[in-house]
């Protein structure tokens, strides 16, 4: 495959992976915020198809084209950009497992609230407050990742 097709598929993905990232936390911030459980209903059941559809896809591409192009360019695996970038990658990964479990749990909880017309658990807003504290370091994983490959520093 030609490096630069093999380029533009990587940031296009990148560019989705972070954009559907940004964009579910937006939506589902905002949601939760106004505290109408018919809204976080819908949002939060369209932030889990959006995670799976969008966000999963492209966490699986983003690391083969990744490894791809470090092997085309002949980039030392070892250089210390690149052991940042993946060590960033798995902590922005490992937090957003439980985000996924933790959506997920959260749409069925507010879609039974919505149904039933009661407010939101206690256990919704627990769930909700490890939701912002693991998309935190995340999302500053991402930022740093786009700055190292951005700028490939030695």
């Amino acid at each position: 495959m030609d490096y630069l097709v093999l380029k533009w598929l990587h940031i296009v993905s990148s560019t989705l992976l972070f954009g559907t990232g940004i964009g579910s936390a937006w939506y589902m911030l905002f949601a939760n915020v106004s505290r109408d459980v018919r809204a976080i209903a819908v949002v939060s059941k369209y932030v889990v198809i959006a995670d799976w559809l969008f966000t999963a896809t492209t966490a699986v591409l983003q690391p083969l084209t990744g490894f791809y192009m470090i092997y085309l360019a002949g980039y030392p695996l070892h250089s210390k950009w690149i052991m940042w970038s993946i060590m960033l990658y798995v902590l922005a990964g490992a937090c957003w497992l439980p985000v996924v479990w933790l959506q997920i749990r959260m749409r069925d909880l507010a879609c039974a609230a919505a149904r039933d017309a009661t407010e939101l658990p206690a256990l919704y807003w627990r769930y909700f407050r490890i939701w912002v504290t693991l998309g935190v370091p995340a999302f500053a994983a991402f930022i740093v990742i786009f700055w190292l490959m951005v700028a490939k520093p030695v």
